[in-house]
């Protein structure tokens, strides 16, 4: 699809750039022959009037008839047009190869954002059509298999319904978390810039996540210095929540998770330190991308989510 898109594209360069250059080339044509033509008649004014005053005029003193148009050679000034004509022609021709090169690679310079947006949401769709499936498989076959169970206990109902809540909230978080995800993506979605207290944010996203810790027995170290920044309180605050989440998550139990800062040049950076599992280094480059978890050895831990945290907190 997209190497026919480029061959149009390219197609449309080069109309384009061949039209400008073929007007260029009648009005540099038409502007030349006129200075030949003008400079041919001119020549012959001149000669008509050297030889009326006497100055070329034949030694015995008459005009031969004949001799003066010899005098303006037209076969020059066709031949002159002619080859100016035929220059022209190699001139186009060079700017019609060379602007087909130069128009493919354009072409495809032009497109590679859209391709790669068009590769990165087809993605996106399959990755986020997968984990609907999960979930939705599982609440699926729970229930039709309960339902031909004709010996069902109301016991065994309740803790069907409850395996099926289980569902419902994954599925829940993950439509959540999608809509939070299209929100920071809109290109004219609106931040609030004002002046606010980062320790009064750091304090609001250790309380977002204080259940999550104390459910692992990690306790959270704050070491963040007050300053005054400015931007969106809410943004901000998620974001670190997102990363004590994290922390939390791949986190073992026991091991205390530390947020500090570091403010220098009117610039604050925040470092959030666990002593979890790790990430090796191929994977690095790929913590922000949507879904990521879905293909590391991260997923083995069992944590709950669908690794678009990290994907947000980007945004």
């Amino acid at each position: 699809m997209f190497r026919s898109a480029r061959i149009k594209l390219t197609s449309w360069y080069l109309l384009i750039i061949m039209m400008i250059s073929i007007s260029f080339s009648l009005v540099i044509y038409r502007v030349l022959i006129s200075e030949v033509e003008r400079f041919a008649r001119s020549q012959r004014f001149r000669i008509e009037r050297q030889l009326q005053e006497g100055v070329l005029l034949p030694p015995d003193g008459h005009i031969q008839t004949g001799t003066l148009p010899l005098l303006t050679d037209p076969d020059l000034v066709e031949d002159t047009k002619h080859r100016l004509l035929f220059v022209l022609i190699i001139v186009n021709s060079g700017i019609l190869v060379l602007s087909g090169g130069l128009g493919y690679i354009l072409a495809g310079m032009t497109l590679k954002p859209i391709k790669e947006m068009m590769e990165e949401q087809n993605q996106f769709i399959t990755d986020a059509s997968h984990e609907l499936r999960t979930p939705l498989t599982s609440l699926k076959s729970a229930i039709e298999v309960n339902v031909r169970d004709k010996h069902l206990t109301v016991a065994q109902a309740k803790k069907l319904l409850a395996e099926n809540i289980k569902d419902v909230d994954k599925l829940q978080l993950l439509s959540d978390e999608l809509l939070q995800l299209a929100q920071y993506q809109k290109p004219n979605g609106k931040t609030a810039d004002m002046s606010l207290s980062l320790q009064s944010v750091v304090k609001k996203a250790i309380r977002n996540v204080e259940a999550l810790a104390k459910a692992k027995s990690i306790p959270i170290t704050n070491t963040v210095g007050d300053a005054i920044l400015r931007g969106d309180s809410t943004e901000l605050s998620d974001i670190f929540t997102i990363l004590l989440d994290n922390a939390i998550k791949y986190g073992k139990e026991n091991n205390a998770i530390t947020i500090d800062s570091d403010i220098k040049n009117g610039w604050a950076l925040i470092s959030v330190t666990d002593k979890g599992i790790g990430i090796g280094k191929g994977d690095i480059p790929h913590i922000f991308d949507r879904f990521y978890r879905a293909d590391t050895s991260r997923a083995k831990t069992k944590a709950p989510g669908f690794g678009l945290g990290l994907s947000i907190a980007k945004k």
